[in-house]
């Protein structure tokens, strides 16, 4: 999606006008601040924007929400926040580089994180059941879902004796993601060859070097950078003739093979309905983390043929959606 695009979708401006603040003086600013880029997740703030609608908050009559990235710059996260609580604001929405630098600079203000990690290992809550101080969300399953991705690798591709993982290293859970997809790979016999990608030139190397090494599949990985570079790794892999499974189902939706993967979409639903209950009086140290169960096998078919691809009966029947 564009910028021009995205601006338009959140109503003209990336930030609440100032103006019109300063008219309902009562009106609280939820802020939707994300590591990243905020043009790769257009979905993510409409079903935010759905789910505080349906706790009785809607942007612009009730509400005020603005919209902050750090642009694909981590360093940059620290002074957003600065900037955020300076002005006050009523609660704060974030993933996990930017839930991470907001608790570290507030105890006060009210944080609700959408994370792929585990949120007591990473520090940002006490326990699940009992969050306590300002900070609660909602976990999804990135890292451990690395044997089932495997598992519908050697689905469609049995024979694979190498299935190529690609990572970008500066993603912070990389090196976890890693182990996770070592150890599921183990366990089953399977060879893995990892790629590190930190720039649109290192990618067009990795996809190179995995013909080269005799990769027959491919395993792509999360983190910001990687999905800012969906299309040209989709592009990449049609190009290669390679079958490849992804972490979102928005490689997918950029022409990738498949995915499976956790309805992102809806955890920011549900990040919504807590910032709801949350305006209302509720303390985020009282509302339990949850945890998303909602997974989705997708799959591209017009993708498959153009791989030459005959996907099984059984793979198909699997599918939550078919993308034709």
């Amino acid at each position: 999606m564009r910028r021009r695009d995205f601006i338009a979708l959140l109503g003209g401006s990336t930030v609440w006008p100032l103006a019109a603040r300063a008219q309902q003086p009562a009106m609280p600013v939820v802020v939707f601040l994300r590591s990243g880029m905020l043009t790769d997740v257009p979905h993510y703030v409409t079903a935010f924007r759905q789910g505080l609608k349906e706790g009785g908050f809607v942007e612009g009559q009730n509400v005020a929400i603005e919209y902050r990235s750090d642009e694909a710059q981590p360093d940059r996260l620290p002074l957003l926040v600065a900037d955020l609580l300076r002005r006050q604001v009523a609660l704060i929405v974030c993933n996990t580089s930017s839930a991470l630098a907001a608790k570290a600079a507030t105890t006060t203000v009210p944080i609700v994180f959408v994370t792929g990690a585990d949120p007591v290992r990473d520090g940002l809550v006490a326990s699940l059941n009992r969050p306590g101080g300002n900070v609660t969300g909602i976990s999804f399953f990135t890292l451990e879902l690395a044997a089932k991705r495997l598992g519908l690798l050697r689905e469609l591709r049995p024979g694979a004796a190498r299935i190529a993982v690609l990572v970008d290293p500066k993603w912070r859970l990389t090196e976890r993601f890693v182990s996770e997809v070592r150890a599921a790979a183990s366990a089953i016999g399977q060879q893995i060859e990892v790629l590190y990608v930190g720039s649109d030139r290192e990618i067009e190397t990795a996809f190179t070097t995995l013909v080269k090494r005799g990769a027959g599949a491919l395993l792509g990985g999360p983190g910001g950078f990687m999905l800012s570079q969906r299309e040209r790794i989709a592009a990449l892999a049609a190009r290669h003739r390679i079958p490849a499974i992804y972490v979102l189902r928005d490689y997918v939706a950029a022409g990738g093979l498949m995915s499976y993967a956790t309805d992102i979409t809806d955890t920011y639903l549900q990040a919504g309905v807590y910032a709801g209950r949350i305006l209302k009086g509720e303390k985020p140290g009282d509302l339990p983390v949850m945890l998303s169960t909602k997974f989705e096998l997708v799959i591209n078919l017009k993708t498959a043929k153009a791989l030459g691809l005959e996907l099984p009966d059984k793979l198909l029947a699997l599918a939550d959606e078919v993308i034709e």
